[in-house]
């Protein structure tokens, strides 16, 4: 490879000539739920350390502005698509993507993976005492929970992260084999990029609202409303103050960016 070009990785389970999808800035592996969970099984055996990110509309648009936000996307190691916005995108541009994987349809496979081969598993972020009544009810599923951490961490430049050094600390002292992260983006992303060195070989998975699913105080969209891609109407109806601006005012940003990626696409094919 000469310098300055970028490799594009395969995913664990793609097929040949199945290379990442380019959205935006961000990429997109081409995998299954199924295909997912056996490339995270597979960072945990390799005993490396990895981070995982779910790229939903919201993530597309935050990438257009933060450089820090696209070197953490480009370093992740399993990207996965987080909404049927993006899986609709992805036949737009001619590179169908298999099936919607978001962290909240991840989670609880993944767990009752983690709880089968004996992973040890950490809870961090959310609320404080979302994380503990999360590990609560993942204990009651034989899932072996490592330890529960809530700290506001911090990652402006320049910024001193007090509480991310010591929920490090805590992290590294419980020995997992996977973390959850729950800080939403951008900061889980960035958060999990800047530490994923120090944790290793913990996999880092980022979740968002995950841990509040979890723990039951957060209630998921119905399936009906998840598969018709309008779990974002769901979420803003039960949320409106905190969420309108993101679902209002950033989102509809995608589309610049889809059409940009068509144009390039046609502009670069053979």
């Amino acid at each position: 490879m000469k310098k300055g070009e970028r490799q594009i990785r395969q995913p664990m389970d793609a097929k040949p000539g199945r290379p990442r999808l380019r959205l935006g800035w961000l990429e997109i592996d081409p995998v299954t739920l199924a295909g997912a969970l056996d490339a995270i099984e597979e960072l945990v055996r390799r005993g490396g350390g990895g981070v995982v990110v779910t790229p939903n509309v919201d993530h597309v648009v935050i990438a257009e502005r933060r450089e820090d936000f696209r070197a953490a996307y480009a370093a992740a190691d399993l990207s996965l698509a987080d909404g049927k916005p993006i899986v609709w995108a992805s036949h737009l541009l001619g590179a169908p993507l298999p099936e919607k994987v978001s962290g909240s349809d991840l989670l609880l496979p993944l767990l009752d993976r983690a709880a089968a081969r004996g992973w040890r598993v950490f809870l961090l972020g959310a609320l404080p005492g979302v994380a503990d009544t999360a590990a609560d009810r993942l204990r009651e599923r034989g899932v072996s929970v490592a330890g529960t951490a809530a700290p506001f961490v911090r990652i402006g430049p320049g910024e001193r992260d007090q509480e991310g050094d010591a929920a490090i600390e805590v992290i590294r002292a419980a020995r997992p084999d996977l973390v959850l992260v729950a800080f939403g983006a951008p900061k889980q992303e960035l958060w999990m990029h800047r530490r994923r060195g120090t944790l290793a070989p913990a996999v880092l998975v980022g979740v968002g609202a995950g841990l509040d699913f979890l723990a039951g105080r957060v209630r998921r969209a119905p399936k009906w409303v998840s598969h018709a891609g309008l779990e974002w109407l769901w979420r803003l109806g039960r949320e409106p103050r905190r969420l309108w601006r993101r679902y209002l005012v950033e989102d509809p940003r995608f589309l610049a960016v889809l059409l940009r990626t068509m144009r390039e696409r046609r502009r670069n094919a053979p």
